[in-house]
């Protein structure tokens, strides 16, 4: 998962639309090849592979550029193949964001869409939800991300790194009380990073009894 600790760094668009509605907007999920689950890599590791490995290689996971191109026809090619790709999702939220762009070159959609896509596509994975918080939260559409988060940690409530940046996000709208539960339950879960437990500690709001 792209920790949103990361994107605070970089200065940390589709509405709510029904089904129809974000077909018609996103694109319906039917696919040549596919679509597949990306949970179910396991039992369908061959399927993968064959998307991934002119798709989704090292440099377009790093962003550094395309296989057959532009580095957003691979993630487009990958995510209609596979629409709730997590790493592939983090890529390409990633570089929107650093390249302040809504729509990567050589993608059919905009970012938000592929989100859409996989949240229609697998409507009960908490690592989409997660994903896009992350994306809603650099852009700074703080209540987006809150609200993804804590659809993330329903799905996942054992899941660290979502629990984690759930209470980065209630810490960031001053809501202590609500970042110290979540950051208290991300290190009991073993989360290895200090910054929320340090951001609690300076506003006077970490509880040492708790631990």
């Amino acid at each position: 998962m792209w920790c949103i600790g990361a994107a605070l760094a970089l200065a940390l668009v589709l509405a709510t639309a029904s089904t129809a509605g974000a077909a018609g907007y996103c694109g319906d999920l039917k696919n040549a090849y596919g679509p597949f689950d990306y949970r179910t890599r396991a039992a369908h590791a061959e399927n993968f592979n064959l998307v991934e490995k002119d798709h989704f290689t090292a440099g377009i996971e790093n962003g550094i550029k395309g296989s057959s191109g532009q580095l957003g026809a691979d993630l487009d090619y990958t995510l209609r193949a596979i629409p709730n790709h997590h790493r592939a999702l983090a890529t390409m939220a990633r570089v929107a964001v650093q390249t302040k762009s809504l729509q990567l070159p050589g993608a059919k959609y905009a970012v938000e869409c592929y989100f859409e896509r996989a949240m229609r596509f697998t409507p009960d994975d908490g690592a989409v939800r997660a994903e896009f918080g992350t994306y809603m939260f650099a852009l700074g559409k703080r209540d987006k991300a809150l609200i993804a988060f804590k659809d993330a940690a329903e799905m996942a409530p054992e899941n660290a790194a979502i629990n984690y940046n759930l209470g980065l996000a209630y810490f960031q709208q001053k809501n202590y009380t609500e970042a110290l539960v979540y950051a208290k339950k991300a290190y009991a879960l073993g989360f290895p990073l200090p910054g929320l437990k340090n951001k609690l500690a300076a506003a006077g709001k970490w509880d040492n009894r708790a631990e």
